[in-house]
């Protein structure tokens, strides 16, 4: 039987280079994790007011038990003002409540930032590692996964440039190895 890995990916846009580094991504995983893409752009923006036991959204319920289901969660982000974007955040602060029901708590992790530009998401990368260490999901620290320039890693097909394969996977292994811990 395998063990899901969550898949979120901070871009909502249909193309996002964030998306295909994802697609590459969920390739590599042995065959005993099965990586499943969570949609976070219908999550409706987080409101305590609307998340009460008589009136909580759907989307919010279908959401947290999805999170609640998975051994681990691979974050593949672009950065937006040098953060996260609002769509990921807004999917972390919802799977975080109700306050003590956190579906992230003890959930381990992987981060990968991408950009078209040199820095690499470096920005996003670490705003996501903060607020992670708030969720209690430990991190993976090594290999750090930030990839820049990714328009010359991918190619028309949204397949990542062989070069780039070994590096993937190296990311992909040692997050295997953190999962295994846990």
């Amino acid at each position: 039987m395998s063990e899901k890995i969550a898949v979120l990916v901070g871009s909502l846009r249909k193309g996002s280079y964030s998306k295909q580094i994802a697609k590459n991504l969920a390739k590599l995983f042995p065959s005993q994790y099965e990586p499943e893409f969570i949609e976070i752009g219908n999550l409706p923006l987080y409101n305590e007011d609307i998340d009460t036991p008589e009136s909580v959204p759907a989307e919010y319920t279908e959401f947290r038990n999805k999170i609640k289901d998975v051994k681990g969660v691979l974050f593949v982000t672009p950065e937006y003002n040098r953060s996260v974007p609002a769509a990921l955040k807004n999917a972390l602060d919802v799977g975080s409540r109700p306050y003590g029901q956190s579906a992230w708590d003890m959930k381990p992790a992987a981060i990968v930032s991408v950009s078209p530009g040199a820095i690499s998401g470096f920005g996003a990368n670490h705003h996501l590692r903060q607020s992670l260490v708030f969720l209690n999901m430990p991190v993976l620290q090594q290999p750090e996964a930030y990839i820049g320039n990714v328009t010359n890693v991918l190619d028309e097909n949204g397949n990542v440039a062989e070069g780039t394969v070994g590096f993937l996977q190296s990311i992909v292994d040692a997050y295997v190895d953190l999962l295994n811990r846990y």
